[in-house]
């Protein structure tokens, strides 16, 4: 009982606002007790929502609600104390020097209840002495403030439900906060401290116990880093290998491809060779057996005739054979000329089994390879700005393509039409250049090809070739991407490159960076990029069109310049 002397007052129902006795008490997340009308004006307008004791920041306005215990006994005192308690700023002048003294009274005669049960129900002897011995602090002076605000602190007034006595002890042995009676009658001889003594010490562990969280956390915040970062460093490597692995076997069907290529047209070769050589000397022994067949008829006929003076004149002339050639050692050679080529291309395969095993061995190193050009192109979005209006040049189309009045639209027709001649003309490819030039900046431009399987798209240079048979090569002044079959997709470089396309474009964007030395394919409407080749520019570009012909009747539609929708 002396230990409630000593801290329960009439000043622990006053809020530390306003000074006077709660109306409607609310209590803060932190377990402070204010008027309800006090706290909601001390936060309006506010930034920051504190806690006017333990200036407890919150990171957003608490919902508080009325502490309706609290209120109830709250609204119990106030009628104890009658008109006096009633009053704001001065109470304690009021009550008199002893008006802290006034709840410990009131404590002591039973006339509290908290929800119908009496605080404290057990009277001791010194209940009288104690409730006229506790003295009034000083005003101003220092004393531990004491609240009642919901479950956090009714916990700070657990009663025993046994002997309606404050738990003030902890026994270490059962592990249970206890009261002084329970003490005396079932924890003799236990290891018992006050409950605030066994609090300071598990606070000391507290600490050590968060400072072990926070390593924790730290450690699995490294965790986490380290296995992002591995994430991250698999993605590198996956781009690394599917840029080296596109260069590596991109070069070999080249490479394959090309040597296809010599072998078929070696064969043709020797093949026409051989059947011209044949034909030749097919000719010559037909011819000399033709003259054997007329010696052996005169001889024939010289043998048959009477007249033994003709025959003894014309037989020194016909008594040996006419003239002919040895073909005992003659034959048509059955050698196509391929040896070469193959023996070439196996050089060139042993290379790349050799660049296949370093490769199984070491990986590719990530300076040889660079980063997938996908990232580093910039987006359909911002080079649109650079949009210009082309039209196509009717003066270089070759004479099978027909053109639209209005100069946008191409496509390949059935026959020849009769128009002039001239140096600009293609006569053997049938393409068409661009009106407008570039010689300096950046330049893009949108043809749609949906419906084609065939078709190619670029730029070349102002004084490329335009007749015969065209090598159609960057160093010959060529830049563009072909498209066959439909999903046959290929950069005509040396070697040619061929492009993986996931999904068959629509719509083509087609992007000059002058001074960058680049030409950027895009497929607009899945807004990705295609390819990109980089070069040295040093003359005008024109843009190059080619519908292709229409040999496969799949391929009859036009390539179509359109007008420019920005995509948002």
């Amino acid at each position: 009982m002396t230990s409630l002397g000593s801290f329960l007052s009439d000043e622990q129902f006053q809020c530390s606002i306003c000074l006077d006795v709660f109306t409607n008490p609310s209590s803060t997340p932190c377990g402070h007790t204010f008027c309800m009308g006090c706290i909601s004006r001390y936060w309006d307008g506010a930034k920051v929502y504190q806690c006017p004791l333990c200036k407890k920041a919150f990171p957003k306005r608490p919902d508080l609600q009325i502490n309706r215990t609290l209120k109830e006994i709250t609204e119990q005192f106030k009628t104890m104390l009658g008109p006096a308690g009633a009053g704001s700023g001065g109470t304690r002048e009021k009550r008199g020097g002893r008006g802290g003294n006034v709840f410990l009274t009131l404590l002591l005669a039973g006339a509290f209840t908290l929800k119908g049960i009496p605080i404290l129900v057990s009277m001791s002897p010194l209940s009288s002495s104690l409730a006229s011995s506790v003295p009034t602090p000083p005003r101003g002076s220092s004393r531990r403030r004491f609240t009642l605000s919901g479950v956090g602190d009714s916990q700070r007034l657990s009663i025993c439900q046994t002997h309606q006595r404050v738990l003030t002890l902890y026994c270490r042995n059962d592990g249970k906060c206890v009261c002084p009676e329970c003490q005396v009658a079932e924890h003799q001889g236990h290891d018992t401290v006050s409950v605030e003594t066994e609090w300071m010490e598990n606070k000391a562990r507290l600490g050590l116990l968060e400072q072990q969280i926070q390593d924790m956390m730290r450690e699995r915040i490294r965790k986490m880093e380290e296995i992002r970062m591995s994430v991250t460093e698999l993605q590198m490597a996956v781009e690394r290998e599917t840029a080296g692995s596109v260069c590596v076997f991109s070069a070999l069907a080249c490479a394959v491809e090309r040597a296809q290529a010599e072998v078929m047209e070696a064969m043709e070769v020797t093949c026409q060779a051989a059947k011209h050589h044949a034909d030749a000397m097919l000719r010559q022994l037909e011819a000399e057996v033709c003259a054997l067949k007329s010696r052996g008829h005169a001889l024939s006929e010289l043998s048959q005739s009477d007249d033994q003076v003709h025959c003894i004149k014309s037989f020194p002339a016909l008594s040996s054979p006419p003239p002919t050639k040895d073909w005992s050692e003659v034959s048509v050679s059955s050698d196509l000329g391929t040896a070469a080529i193959y023996r070439s291309l196996a050089t060139l395969v042993g290379k790349f089994q050799d660049q296949l095993n370093h490769i199984a061995d070491m990986g590719f190193p990530p300076s040889v390879v660079e980063p997938s050009p996908v990232r580093t192109q910039p987006k359909v979005k911002r080079i649109q700005e650079y949009a210009v209006d082309v039209t196509l040049d009717s003066s270089t189309a070759h004479p099978r393509l027909l053109l639209s009045e209005d100069l946008k639209k191409v496509k390949c027709g059935d026959r020849l039409q009769l128009l002039p001649d001239g140096p600009a003309r293609f006569d053997r490819v049938v393409c068409v250049l661009g009106r407008e030039a570039f010689s300096s900046g950046r330049h893009y431009w949108e043809v749609e090809v949906g419906g084609k399987s065939d078709w190619d798209l670029g730029v070349a240079s102002e004084s490329s070739n335009r007749k015969g048979k065209i090598e159609v090569t960057p160093s010959n002044g060529y830049w563009f991407l072909s498209l066959r079959d439909r999903n046959k997709c290929a950069f005509r470089s040396e070697p040619c490159t061929d492009v993986q396309l996931t999904q068959t474009p629509h719509k083509i964007g087609v992007f000059v960076d002058y001074e960058k030395g680049q030409v950027s394919f895009y497929n607009v409407s899945a807004k990705v990029h295609i390819y990109t080749f980089t070069d040295t520019f040093s003359e005008n570009l024109l843009p190059f069109f080619s519908p292709c012909t229409n040999r496969s009747g799949k391929n009859e539609g036009p390539l179509v310049i359109t007008a420019l929708h920005k995509i948002q």
